[in-house]
């Protein structure tokens, strides 16, 4: 059962999230075979809410699923080349009205929660002509987004919405791929956030091979990998932008964009209700993030942090897995200490005490349990022996009375309480009978 205290930080991380993303601007593409879920009116919802909690919205609806049945009622005929769909000119003014078709049932929808969009031609394209040989008919490439108009509607309160179509200067109409033109908005307007909102699409261990050291949640899923970790992720799958599994095609395109300033980019799963606001506004999240290097990290502790850094221990103390500190005992040893932030908030703790005989203790670590599947305190433990070994300390021990099996995966052995310091084995007591383990 969830305590108090696990309630109240739920709420304050919900507070948190919203003053952070105020005015954010997030980009959003929707998946059309999520249109005849029954779901996707709750979708709807979500996004208009995060509108009416000040987000900057915009939309770009998938219409493949679309095209792909107003061409088979016309009998016209296409191909695929690099995932790029080959038409002649006849087909384009049915793709075009199912580009439409789509953006209108997003705007519809939007309506009936209250919230104002426009259906925009903001896309300036050029034809993608032949390459080696191939024609590729009807298929455009994104040559300049009219950000500054997209901008004057998003402050205005409007929603844009982006069907997958470019025009050129001469007002020829081209087909443009949906979540190249959603990564493409993103990274001109410098969103925050890139969702790709996916029928039925998750990162698991089920679904393909997770290169060791990655985390994973107790379900198996990858709940975010940094830009470099997609590397490693690809390669491990033989992935690429070119395959016909439109995750690696996401993963390439989520890379790129966090590359050239976007924040992170989010792979979600649209058949699960809640899976936006759940994404943005939960500690928890509820798909695959893919972020850059500065989305957090360790850091010294600060005298500020103390507050925090206590209110992150508390349930540790309370269950007897942490001996308890206070902030007097805290301020003494805070050349010790290491945390992990990000988002604003303090998600983990450690701490590293050296003893006159050169052996050192890591001691006080902490996770925050909606982010422990993330391989936070690993990280932590990786940096404070790095940090031993910089200080040329051959022996690190630490004392534990409910973590052993989690140390000794790390690699550390089991020692007798006799190898610890005088100072440090002076304050073992039986009643707490905490286990030795050294690296």
């Amino acid at each position: 059962m969830e305590t108090r205290t696990q309630k109240a930080d739920n709420i304050r991380g919900v507070i948190r999230y919203l003053q952070k993303f105020k005015n954010a601007t997030i980009v959003i593409y929707l998946d059309d075979k999520l249109f005849d879920s029954p779901l996707f009116s709750s979708h709807i919802k979500d996004i208009a809410l995060l509108h009416e909690a000040g987000l900057k919205v915009v939309i770009v609806p998938g219409a493949k699923k679309r095209i792909d049945e107003v061409l088979n009622l016309a009998s016209i005929t296409w191909s695929y080349k690099d995932n790029i769909r080959i038409t002649d000119d006849s087909a384009m003014p049915l793709i075009k009205m199912a580009a439409f078709d789509v953006s209108n049932i997003v705007m519809t929808n939007l309506a009936a929660n209250k919230v104002n969009a426009v259906i925009g031609n903001w896309v300036r394209s050029r034809s993608k002509g032949i390459l080696e040989g191939q024609d590729f008919g009807t298929a455009g490439e994104i040559d300049k987004l009219q950000t500054e108009a997209v901008q004057k509607i998003l402050d205005d309160g409007f929603i844009p919405i982006f069907p997958c179509i470019g025009w050129n200067s001469s007002g020829h109409p081209y087909n443009i791929s949906s979540i190249h033109l959603a990564q493409n908005i993103a990274t001109s307007l410098k969103a925050d956030k890139l969702f790709f909102v996916m029928e039925n699409k998750e990162i698991t261990s089920d679904n393909y091979k997770i290169p060791e050291g990655y985390a994973l949640s107790e379900s198996g899923d990858v709940p975010a990998m940094s830009v470099e970790e997609v590397t490693g992720f690809l390669e491990a799958n033989n992935g690429s932008k070119n395959s016909s599994d439109i995750v690696f095609r996401l993963l390439d395109l989520a890379q790129d964009a966090c590359k050239k300033g976007v924040t992170r980019v989010h792979i979600l799963n649209g058949n699960l209700d809640g899976v936006l606001p759940c994404e943005i506004f939960s500690e928890l999240g509820s798909g695959t993030m893919i972020y850059t290097n500065d989305y957090g990290g360790i850091r010294q502790m600060t005298s500020g942090d103390i507050p925090r850094v206590l209110g992150l221990m508390r349930p540790f103390f309370e269950s007897g897995k942490l001996l308890t500190r206070t902030e007097e005992q805290l301020i003494s040893q805070i050349d010790d200490y290491v945390v992990y932030e990000f988002d604003g908030g303090i998600r983990a703790c450690a701490s590293l005490h050296k003893y006159p005989d050169g052996q050192a203790e890591i001691a006080a670590v902490a996770v925050n349990e909606n982010f422990k599947h993330m391989g936070i305190g690993e990280k932590m433990i990786r940096f404070l022996l790095d940090r031993a070994a910089s200080m040329k300390i051959e022996s690190v021990f630490i004392l534990t009375t409910q973590a052993a099996d989690w140390f000794q995966s790390l690699g550390f052995k089991a020692d007798s309480i006799e190898s610890l310091p005088p100072e440090r084995r002076a304050k073992w007591t039986p009643e707490r009978n905490s286990k030795v383990f050294r690296k």
